[in-house]
């Protein structure tokens, strides 16, 4: 049975009105927003849906809900032409148009920045830090014997401690030589090549070999983990947004449970927006709507919301489309 544009259209109908009222619906309830058909032709295309699995009947005389593959087909056909508008997420342009803040504080607050403004929690997973490209270093000796590091990169600084002993001339000579042999090269590149590059001039690094070898062991211990930064301000509004007390018990347990939540963020790495639909029967308690933090064309992270199966993925998918369009759009310094 061919879907018609006639069917897409209630389809589409039917799902955005169960998103936003949790109401099956009706021939009458699609007549009244104004679909030029008879209340019988609207009876018999629902029927169709129904039969070709889109849609389906709580009751035999109530309305019909969407089913998984209705979502699916409504979600694949919403994405394939989602725009994000001027005036959504400004607040993401300004935090990411200067990278003087951190790097986890600018994950952090897209974080906080899309939650807000689709009232579901979010998070975003660090999984492309190799993928970072450098700017400069800057180490500060400390009291206690500890060093502070900055690294700067196209995305925000990455800040460490380092528990190390080093004198102020160490600190800006191993400072000098970092940015001298890595600006412009990526954090991958610097861990593959460092132990090359400190053979063939230990006698430039002598000074401050230690600082060099503790700062590369700090970068290959950042570099392995998966850092989480999830914002859950969305989630005191699950039920004021309707949801049931049952979405979100499975939502905040999601949220808790650290394996589930990476899982979930995977791509398929195509750097689209992605939708991971809740399926009861597939052990999928939330659906996450998903996308590439991508920086000068390389992954840094993924960035995903979550919620129940009736959440609003148009509203979702455009304020994500803001994230992504900007940083693709970021450059680094000449």
């Amino acid at each position: 049975m061919v879907i018609t544009e006639r069917k897409k259209q209630i389809l589409c109908m039917a799902v955005e009105e169960y998103i936003k009222d949790c109401a099956p619906i009706t021939s009458g309830g699609i007549k009244d927003k104004g679909l030029d058909c008879s209340t019988a032709t609207l009876r018999n295309e629902l029927n169709a849906l129904e039969a070709m699995g889109f849609l389906k009947q709580l009751h035999t005389s109530g309305g019909r809900v969407p089913t998984v593959q209705g979502y699916r087909y409504y979600v694949e056909n919403l994405l394939s032409g989602i725009k994000a508008t001027d005036k959504e997420l400004e607040s993401v342009r300004e935090l990411i148009s200067s990278r003087t803040s951190s790097l986890n504080e600018i994950i952090s607050g897209i974080a906080k920045i899309v939650s807000h403004a689709t009232n579901y929690p979010t998070v975003v997973m660090m999984d492309g830090m190799e993928n970072l490209i450098l700017i400069e270093f800057k180490i500060i000796p400390l009291l206690e014997n500890k060093l502070m590091v900055l690294i700067g990169t196209m995305a925000g600084y990455i800040t460490n401690t380092l528990d190390l002993a080093a004198t102020a001339q160490e600190c800006e000579d191993a400072s000098n030589y970092l940015t001298k042999n890595f600006k412009g090269a990526t954090i991958g590149y610097m861990l593959d090549n460092m132990t090359y590059l400190q053979e063939g001039m230990s006698s430039e690094i002598d000074a401050f070999q230690s600082i060099v070898n503790s700062l590369i062991g700090g970068l290959k211990k950042l570099n392995s983990q998966k850092l989480l930064g999830v914002s859950r301000e969305g989630s005191v509004k699950l039920l004021e947004n309707g949801k049931t007390v049952e979405e979100a018990k499975k939502i905040l347990s999601m949220l808790d449970d650290k394996e589930k939540l990476e899982k979930s963020l995977e791509l398929s790495g195509k750097g689209e927006i992605e939708v991971t639909l809740a399926e009861e029967e597939e052990g999928k308690d939330c659906s996450v709507v998903k996308a590439p933090i991508l920086v000068q064309g390389r992954q840094l992270a993924s960035i995903g919301v979550i919620g129940p199966q009736r959440m609003d993925y148009s509203g979702i998918a455009s304020a994500l489309k803001v994230v992504i369009d900007e940083l693709r759009e970021m450059k680094g310094d000449e």
